[in-house]
Order: structure tokens, then C-alpha cells, then sequence
């Protein structure tokens, strides 16, 4: 019962669900079929030629029955319009298929046309590595890569060479062995001690003491006497007279000879004898020292040997022009004639003056200058009586009073007088060379009474640039040849007289390394590299490959015409040293921009390793003259210093992708922590080295990292924005004056009146002393001179206020070349507009600039910064030529 209950009460719910499904099909198939019916019958009239040959419900009817319907007419218009479209469509859909048609066909002459290009290419890759490879080969045959000799040493038991006919005919050809000194030796020096030769205890012991302490900081001094081509033996000064232990003369030429490196006949020797005063022993005289050279300060004419023996100074404890006096003079001459120079002189002193000028020269020059003391015309102080005089040699003048005495009144004088010995037969003295040094020293420039006197390093030294020689029959025309002299070359003798000094004969250091660089120059040996400072690479990931800005690669004004275009290039090494060491001595010797010894491309100083234009003699820098576009094949590195300012360096380095004549790029990272280590670097095609530093410091940017393999360094600022073209036309422009510093953005200095001192100054002007290195190109030798020759206290300041090493770096330039840098362009500013504020936009800045510029100029004694109102832009500038027509790249 219930399951039948349950079956009679759900039929009603069936019964309905049959009905609504039988609805729903009807009014689906009425929906559905009867449209689709009706457009068939439609389509069927149409084809059949029209309604009146279809009878029926669609047939024609009598009066247009039809076509008067409302709907039937609007079907009608539906089916035209549909009609006409699809038509419209189908000739559209057949227009591009012939379209298709037609580009595939061309995509297959394309594609064939790709293939036989790609043939073409791949044959011209052959033929263009097999012409570099036939080039290389024509160079290797024709210009082969200039390498180092090898060194080859002598025998340990070297019998030295030939005797020479006589001691007195030694030269450097002669007497001189260079089988122990090739080019590449380095130049080794052996200094015996002089505690292992019997007369070393007699030596003065602060000449010992000097001298030891010079040859310990001496480059070129060796502890392996096996390999040293010179050898130095210190002879004196002795603090007693030597005849004790020291006569006869035999005694002590049996002495040299048992020095254990002499080798007979004592070749590659030089017997050293520093002088500490006016009177000096002279006891190598009458000693053969065979073809041992000699260095020291008193010589007689026939003892003498020119070109291999050395006139060397005694070793020494600007503005205004004009000084109080004139000239000065005080000293009092010594009238024996015995003389103390020779232990046994073959002749008498009558006979050794036999053939010279008149021995009254001395007293006519005594009258002559009291004549002009009394004449008031000057103020001149000439003393010729002394209350203490100094014991001196026989016919010289006797000094008076005490050094400082002496160097109190030379600070007051223009001229110095510096008369010489009136023995004819003395050529040097160590009185007279008293008597130079101390006036070079104070700026009084030195008048030599004298035309036979032999000056310090006479072969190599201009002393016409810093003395006054006059022979002694002129002295009565002194007065005017004194009074004759302009102001500024005054100023150019009184700066080169400096020069000398401190260069050469300052220091007991400098003595010793004048004496073996004397000697080193005369027998062609380049100087030793200087030292460039390890870089220590931290290693960084490349990312993606860097694009290329087009606003950078726009060159606006400026068409520099074709751009030569080759893989990182270093400058060649040894190509020019030997070449500047044989032919250009005197220019090595002689050059002097500055009133202190911080030019140091001198003999003393050593060069660039990687240089190709440098003095090798010495001189460390000797740029060469202009190349420009002559000479296209060089290129410069990029150094740019930054700290803790990631996204703006790697926009900057991104910056400089596809930059011509760029070698390769130094990153001198300066914060103590490292670079983020999912930090990528912008693959730019060249190599980006980052360097870790020591300690934050804007020094860092000038030290002349051994990575950098160039001459020319683009030093810039990780915020700098320079386009292209202006670092390709700054660079060429730096090849055309290689000695300066060339860059964009120009400064100037000023004086101001009501404080008495100097200021910065920034504002745009006609003129320019300084160009910020924050976008400037300078030689790689001047980051060293920056970084181990510039006094000590200029970079302590920058590293005080973290500013102004570039207003250092201007000063080092222009007080060394004395010439001021090179703006190219016209360019002021060179941030990068989206940058974050740099440290120049604080007041403080340039309140610390100010000083900088006052401490500099106490320290180099003088203001050595250079005005100018030159500017360099190329030579089609805001010149409108057809692109085809610019050919030109040359400057002015």
C-alpha cells in the first residue's frame, strides 16, 4: 500500500513534466524550422528564375498582392543588402588571396636571395681573414714587434779590457765597460761599504752617514755585486789630512786595486768624494785610478778627464724681483801659493799659470766693483776683508762668516757674484760650488767670474739658463750687462736656478742620484718604470647587452667627420724611451716650469712603463707633438669614481656603450661596502674594471692604477652626461696639446681685494684657469705625480674637506707645464639631469674651495693657475654642410 500510494501520488507530477517537455520541443522546432523552411523556399525561388516560375504560397499573385505585404517587402530589402554584401566579400576574399599569393611568392626570392647573401658573406669573411692574416705576416717580416734584448752578464772571471795607453785618455768608449750594462739591466749599482777598505774609517762620519742613507733609498742600488753594472766607492771627505796612512800615492792605488769587485784596472768604478766645506783634500791627484771615474768637487785641468769624469756639487746642509741689492759680494782672497791640491806638484805654480790671462785680473776686479759701490748708481754690497774667513784653496776666495750669515744677505740680492779661483789651473772648487748652491738655493742668481771654471754636470746642465758667466776681462761692463736684464727673465733664471737645486743638489739623496744619473744618461740606459699602484679587482656579474642612447650618438654641432673603429689597443711599450734617452739629453736636464722641485720628469725620476712617448732617459714625461687625426691609432681609458650610487653608475656605464677610441673602463669603487651581489653590470663590449680602494678618498681618483693601460684617462664622475661626440673631439683635442689637461667645464680664480687672498669662482666668464676633472682628459704620468710626488699636505687637505682634487690636479698641471688647460666646446655644466643632488650643490662647498686655493698657494710658494680665453670647438662648427661633405676632422 504505500508503495502503490506512492506511485498514484506522483503520476500528476509526471503528467506535468511530459506536457512541459512537449511544449518546449514544439516551440523550439516552431523557432528553429519554420525560419530555416522559409529561407529554403526562398533560395529555391531565387534560383529557379523567380517567383512567377515557382507556383505556389511564394508564387506571383495577380496585382502584386506580394509586394504589397509590409514584411514581405522588408525581406526583400534584407535579402538585396545581404545579397550584395556577401558578394562585396567574396570579391574581397579572392583580391587577398592573390595577394597571399603574390608575397609568399616574393618571401621565396627573399628567402633565396638571404641564402646567397649569407654564401657572399661567409666567402668575404674568408677572404678578409686570410688578407689580415697575409698582413700580419707582411708586418712580422717587414716591422717586427720591437721586444727587449736579452741580458747576457760577463764571465765571473772577467779579465776586464785592454789597458788603456794612458789614464789621462780615458773615456766612456775606452775605459767604460757596457757589456755589464745593457739596455735592459735596470741599471744595478753596488755601493762598497766603507768599513771593508783601510781609509773608510777616516771618511767624515756624517759624509758616511749621508751616504749611506742616499744609497739605501736609491731604485737602483743592488745587494748582488755579480750583477751590477757600476760600482761606488766612497773616498771621502776624510776628517784628517790622509798623508799619515795614505802616502806615497802607491800605497793607495795598491789599496784600490785589493777591492774585491776592481778587476785590475778598476772598470765601471766611480770614486765618490762629497764635500762638506769650502777646503777639501784633493789626495787623488797623483793616483792613477785607472779606469775608475772620478766624482767629486775640486779638480785640476790636467787631473781632469771631460766626458768621463764628474764635477759634482759639495753636499749642502722668488718674488720680488728685484731685491734690495744689486749684486753682492763678500770674501777675502787667499794669497799663498802653496798648494794643498797635490801632495807633489810636478811643477811650480809659475810654471802651471804659464800661458794664461794676467794674474792682476784679481785686482781689477777688486777696483772695478768698489768703483761701482761708489758710484751709488746701485746699491751693491761688495766686503772683501773678512773678520773670520774660511780656511779655502791658494788664489781662491776665502767665504765669509758663517752659512746662515751668508744666506741672509743672498735673500736680499738679485746677483751673486761667484768669482773664480785666480789659478788658472784650478777648474772646479768646492769654495765656488759653496758659493752657487747657496745663491740658487735663496733665488739670487749667480754671476761666475770666470769662463774656465768647470760648473756641476757641465755636459748636461744649461747653466746659461741660471747663471751669468763672464769672463773675467768683462768685468768692467758687468754693471750693464746686470742692469740690462728684464724683469721676467729674471723671474725665468731665479725659477730655473730653483729648479736646479732642488732637483739636483738639495739633498745628499738627490747628489747621489744626479752622480748615477749623470752616468746613466751618458751610456743610454732608460730610466726604471715608475710604480703604479695594484689595482684589486672585485668581481662582478655582466648582465644583458648595454643599448644605445640616440641623444648620445647625436652630434648637434659637432661633425667630427669618420671615427676609426678597432678592438682595446694599449699603448705600446719601449718604442720611444731609447729614442729620447740617445738624442734628447739636454731637454731631459733642463726643463723647469715651476720655482720647486715638483717637476719630476727629470733624470732622477723614473718613467712609464707602458709609455710610447715618454723620456726613457729620465725625464719620465716627454710628450710628443701633436697627432690628431695623424696618428689615429690610440685610445684612451675611462675612470670613473663613484660611491654607493648603483643605478646612476650602471646608467652611466650603459652610457658609454659603443663610444669610439675607448680602451676600457676603470670603476674605482670607493665605499668600504662592496657592490650588491645580484648586481649586473651592463655588458657594454669593452672591459669594466672595478677596483676596491683602501679608504674613502677623492685621492682615488688620481692613482695611476696599473690597469689602466693608456696614456690618456678620461677622468669622470659617475653623474657625468656628455654625449659622444664631445668625448671623441675632447680626446682629439688632448692629442694635439698631450701635456695638459683638456675637458669641458671651466673655473676660474680671483683675487680679492678686501680680504687679501684668493677665491673660486664658478659663474660663467670670457676666461678660465682651471677645468674640473669631473669630465677632463690628462696623462696617465700626472696621476703618479699626483699620487707619490705632490706634497703630502695638499692631498691631506682634500681628504679633509672630500673636495678640491681637482683644483690640486690644475694646480700640479699648470705649475709643471706652465700653461693652462684646454675647454673644448662650450659646454658649462655636465650633471646628469635626473641624478640625485651632488655634494657641490652645499654652501659649505665653496667656502672649502676658497681655502683649498689660499692652502695651495702657500704651499707651492706662489699662485701657479694660468688664464686664458681660449676655447677649442672644430673647425665645422655651427657650420651647416651636406652630411656627404663632412670630411674634415682636423681642429683649432
Amino acid at each position: 500500500l504505500p508503495l502503490g500510494g506512492g506511485i498514484a501520488g506522483g503520476q500528476p507530477w509526471v503528467l506535468r513534466r511530459v506536457r512541459l517537455t512537449w511544449l518546449s520541443f514544439m516551440l523550439f522546432f516552431i523557432l528553429v524550422f519554420f525560419p530555416l523552411i522559409a529561407h529554403y523556399y526562398l533560395t529555391t525561388i531565387d534560383e529557379a528564375g523567380g517567383l512567377d516560375k515557382r507556383p505556389g504560397i511564394f508564387g506571383p499573385r495577380p496585382g502584386g498582392e506580394l509586394c504589397e505585404a509590409k514584411h514581405v517587402q522588408d525581406l526583400c530589402r534584407i535579402r538585396e543588402s545581404v545579397s550584395e554584401e556577401l558578394l562585396q566579400l567574396e570579391a574581397k576574399r579572392q583580391e587577398l588571396n592573390g595577394e597571399i599569393a603574390r608575397l609568399n611568392l616574393r618571401i621565396e626570392a627573399c628567402k633565396r636571395s638571404i641564402d646567397s647573401a649569407k654564401q657572399d658573406l661567409l666567402q668575404l669573411k674568408n677572404v678578409i681573414s686570410q688578407t689580415e692574416h697575409s698582413y700580419k705576416e707582411l708586418m712580422a717580416q717587414n716591422q717586427p714587434k720591437l721586444s727587449l734584448p736579452v741580458r747576457l752578464l760577463p764571465d765571473k772571471e772577467d779579465l776586464g779590457m785592454p789597458p788603456p795607453k794612458s789614464s789621462r785618455s780615458c773615456r766612456l768608449h775606452s775605459c767604460f765597460d757596457y757589456a755589464r750594462c745593457p739596455i735592459t739591466s735596470g741599471f744595478p749599482v753596488y755601493v762598497y761599504d766603507p768599513a771593508s777598505y783601510p781609509w773608510g774609517e777616516l771618511i767624515d762620519p756624517l759624509v758616511k752617514q749621508a751616504f749611506a742613507s742616499a744609497a739605501k733609498s736609491n731604485l737602483y742600488v743592488t745587494d748582488n755585486p755579480s750583477i751590477a753594472c757600476l760600482y761606488l766607492v766612497l773616498v771621502g771627505e776624510l776628517q784628517e789630512s790622509p798623508s799619515a796612512k795614505l802616502s806615497p800615492p802607491s800605497e793607495l792605488e795598491k789599496q784600490l786595486k785589493a777591492l774585491p769587485y776592481w778587476r785590475n784596472d778598476g772598470h765601471n768604478h766611480v770614486l765618490v768624494h762629497f764635500s762638506r766645506t769650502s777646503t777639501t783634500q784633493n789626495f787623488l791627484y797623483n793616483v792613477s785610478t785607472g779606469r775608475a771615474a772620478v766624482a767629486q768637487s775640486t779638480f785640476l785641468e790636467q787631473q781632469y778627464r771631460e766626458g768621463f769624469d764628474l764635477v759634482v756639487s759639495p753636499n749642502p746642509p722668488q718674488v720680488p724681483v728685484k731685491r734690495k741689492y744689486l749684486f753682492t759680494f763678500q770674501g777675502e782672497r787667499v794669497e799663498s801659493l802653496r798648494t794643498s791640491l797635490q801632495e807633489a806638484p810636478p811643477q811650480s805654480f809659475e810654471e802651471e799659470i804659464e800661458g794664461d790671462p794676467p794674474a792682476d785680473y784679481d785686482d781689477r776686479i777688486i777696483g772695478t766693483l768698489k768703483a761701482v759701490q761708489d758710484s751709488h748708481l746701485d746699491q751693491v754690497l761688495v766686503e772683501f776683508t773678512c773678520k773670520s774667513p774660511q780656511l779655502s784653496l791658494p788664489t781662491e776666495w776665502a767665504l765669509c762668516g758663517t752659512r746662515e750669515d751668508r744666506l741672509e744677505v743672498l735673500r736680499v740680492s738679485t746677483f751673486s757674484l761667484v768669482i773664480a779661483p785666480g789659478d788658472g789651473q784650478v777648474i772646479a772648487s768646492a769654495g765656488c760650488g759653496m758659493r752657487l748652491f747657496e745663491a740658487l738655493e735663496v733665488g739670487a742668481i749667480p754671476v761666475i767670474l770666470g769662463d774656465h771654471l768647470r760648473l756641476p754636470y757641465h755636459q748636461l746642465i744649461r747653466w746659461s739658463e741660471a747663471t751669468i758667466i763672464v769672463p773675467k776681462p768683462r768685468v768692467t761692463e758687468l754693471h750693464f750687462l746686470l742692469r740690462s736684464l728684464s724683469d721676467n727673465d729674471l723671474l725665468a733664471m731665479r725659477r730655473q736656478g730653483r729648479f736646479l737645486w732642488e732637483t739636483y743638489f738639495s739633498t745628499s739623496e738627490n747628489v747621489l742620484s744626479t752622480i748615477l744619473a749623470s752616468i746613466r744618461t751618458s751610456i743610454q740606459i732608460p730610466a726604471a718604470p715608475i710604480k703604479e699602484e695594484p689595482a684589486q679587482e672585485i668581481p662582478h656579474k655582466a648582465g644583458k647587452i648595454a643599448g644605445t642612447d640616440a641623444n648620445l650618438a647625436d652630434n648637434a654641432d659637432l661633425d667630427l667627420g669618420p671615427v676609426e673603429t678597432e678592438p682595446p689597443y694599449a699603448s705600446p711599450r719601449f718604442l720611444r724611451n731609447f729614442t729620447y734617452t740617445a738624442s734628447d739629453i739636454y731637454r731631459t736636464w733642463n726643463r723647469a716650469p715651476g720655482p720647486f722641485h715638483l717637476f719630476p720628469h727629470t733624470p732622477l725620476d723614473p718613467v712609464l712603463p707602458s709609455e710610447a712617448k715618454f723620456m726613457g732617459s729620465g725625464t719620465g714625461f716627454r710628450p710628443i707633438g701633436a697627432l690628431g687625426g695623424n696618428m689615429p691609432r690610440e685610445q684612451f681609458t675611462v675612470v670613473m669614481l663613484t660611491y654607493e650610487r648603483e643605478e646612476v653608475l650602471m646608467n652611466s656605464l650603459e652610457r658609454l656603450n659603443g663610444l669610439p677610441y675607448l680602451n676600457k673602463v676603470v670603476v674605482v669603487w670607493n665605499s668600504p661596502k662592496p657592490p650588491s651581489e645580484d648586481l649586473l653590470w651592463p655588458d657594454i663590449g669593452l672591459p669594466i674594471v672595478v677596483v676596491r680602494t683602501e679608504k674613502n678618498s677623492l685621492n682615488n681618483r688620481f692613482l695611476p692604477w696599473d690597469a689602466v693601460e693608456t696614456e690618456a684617462i678620461l677622468s669622470i664622475d659617475d653623474d657625468a652626461h656628455l654625449r659622444h661626440d664631445e668625448i671623441m673631439f675632447g680626446f682629439r683635442v688632448w692629442r694635439e696639446a698631450r701635456d695638459r689637461i683638456v675637458g669641458f667645464p671651466g673655473r676660474y680664480h680671483a683675487w680679492d681685494v678686501n680680504h687679501q687672498s684668493w677665491l673660486y669662482n664658478s659663474n660663467y666668464s670670457c676666461e678660465l684657469s682651471m677645468v674640473l676633472t669631473g669630465a677632463a682628459f690628462f696623462h696617465k704620468y700626472y696621476a703618479y705625480l699626483y699620487s707619490y710626488v705632490m706634497p703630502q699636505p695638499i692631498r691631506d687637505m682634500v681628504d679633509e674637506y672630500i673636495n678640491c682634487e681637482d683644483i690640486a690636479m690644475n694646480f700640479l698641471v699648470s705649475h709643471i707645464t706652465r700653461k693652462p688647460p684646454i675647454k673644448v666646446t662650450s659646454r658649462w655644466t655636465f650633471r646628469c639631469p635626473g641624478c640625485p643632488q651632488a655634494l657641490s650643490h652645499d654652501d659649505s662647498h665653496f667656502h672649502e674651495r676658497h681655502k683649498c686655493i689660499n692652502f695651495f698657494v702657500k704651499v707651492y710658494g706662489y699662485m701657479p693657475l694660468l688664464y686664458t680665453q681660449f676655447r677649442v670647438d672644430s673647425v665645422l662648427f655651427k657650420t651647416r654642410l651636406p652630411h656627404d661633405k663632412t670630411k674634415c676632422f682636423k681642429f683649432i
